[in-house]
């Protein structure tokens, strides 16, 4: 049996797209290649009579507006850039770009997108408003997403909803999952540093131990956590996780440590209790500093929001997406597609690829035929008045 003429093109667009990573806004390769398929289809759209524009609202993304003469529009999202990985998969069409991977599945999200602006051409008269295809830059770093809202680029053109999907190992190979409300976390890096004063161990008490410090404050803020988790979950909320992946003091054994300094990461679902848990962790910080005679720093970043559902938006995609998995818990990670749903009502989906290699892996690899479920619910969203 021949292969289906959009499954081929799925594959050949994500396997050359993989080849081509990059990463941050420095994407010329991947430009260039959505860019020679975006303009001819939006010639091929122009010369059926309709109206098409290829832009760039912002620093290295590109749009695809396609105007139906209606007063609103859909806009249907993808991520462009890579990771710093080594590709380890072994594939013949693996990286071509030393230290530099497709690991997060952007590839495939590209691939869906400009499927769906080929098969526009011929579907025009299905479309029943305007739509915009955002090729966006980023998302692995310092969110490209945010730059497309600040440039005015959506309320230009009308744009009152987005839609995104994210590649989703351990989910069903094709099957489109999601909830209503939180589906992400906001993510917060989060650095704290104790500064004290030195003194051989022998005279401790001539120093202040901003070691003890740290230990002092690591210990309250995870009990701290733990009972905040018990009271969101009586009150039917998700809860946060605070953790810290590294803690660095001292630099002799027989030494009081004059400095030390915690790096973790904050993950919350709202933005209330976040603030809250902020609060909380620098007044932590300082309680654990003044009890050894140190001071404190404590530095968030900005990071992501969380990705949250529009509840009433969810209903109506629920109804145009068959078998549609609902998600009972949200997880953990951040996506910057939380931009969009400050400023609009947006829905964000996982797609299912199985049982493979999990993302940000230098073994992350899938099977394309998955990728047809993600083109048939992006053509439903496309179509949906």
């Amino acid at each position: 049996m021949a292969e289906p003429i959009e499954g081929r093109m799925l594959r050949e667009h994500r396997r050359a797209l993989h080849q081509i990573p990059e990463l941050d806004y420095d994407l010329p390769r991947t430009l260039a290649y959505v860019r020679g398929i975006l303009e001819p289809a939006a010639g091929d759209i122009t010369s059926r009579g309709g109206r098409a524009t290829v832009f760039s609202p912002s620093r290295s993304a590109l749009c695809l507006y396609v105007d139906r003469g209606t007063p609103h529009a859909t806009a249907l999202r993808s991520d462009m850039d890579a990771l710093p990985v080594t590709e380890r998969t072994g594939a013949a069409y693996a990286s071509r770009i030393e230290g530099h991977m497709h690991a997060c599945g952007h590839d495939g999200h590209m691939a869906m997108l400009l499927t769906l602006a080929q098969w526009l051409p011929q579907n025009l008269d299905r479309l029943g408003r305007s739509l915009l295809l955002v090729f966006q830059p980023a998302e692995e770093t310092t969110g490209g997403a945010r730059g497309i809202c600040q440039s005015g680029a959506l309320e230009e053109c009308g744009v009152d909803r987005i839609f995104g999907l994210h590649l989703w190992p351990g989910l069903p190979e094709g099957r489109l999952a999601g909830r209503p409300g939180a589906l992400l976390a906001a993510g917060n890096e989060t650095h704290v540093t104790f500064l004290g004063r030195t003194a051989h161990i022998a005279r401790a008490e001539l120093g202040a131990d901003a070691v003890e410090a740290a230990a002092r404050f690591l210990t309250a803020t995870y009990d701290h956590i733990e009972r905040l988790c018990q009271r969101e979950a009586a009150r039917g909320r998700e809860g946060v996780v605070l953790k810290f992946g590294t803690l660095q003091g001292g630099l002799v054994c027989n030494q009081i440590a004059d400095r030390a300094r915690l790096e973790g990461s904050l993950r919350t679902f709202d933005v209330e209790l976040r603030d809250e848990v902020m609060a909380e962790v620098r007044e932590l910080a300082a309680r654990a500093a003044a009890s050894c005679g140190c001071t404190a720093e404590v530095d968030f970043a900005e990071g992501y929001p969380p990705v949250t559902n529009d509840p009433e938006l969810f209903g109506r995609v629920a109804e145009r997406v068959p078998e549609l998995q609902i998600i009972e818990e949200p997880y953990m990670i951040a996506e910057d597609f939380a931009w969009y749903q400050r400023q609009l009502p947006g829905v964000f989906l996982l797609l299912g690829v199985g049982e493979v290699p999990s993302l940000h892996s230098d073994g992350f690899d899938f099977d394309e035929r998955a990728l047809a479920g993600g083109l048939a619910a992006l053509k439903a969203l496309a179509l949906m008045p």
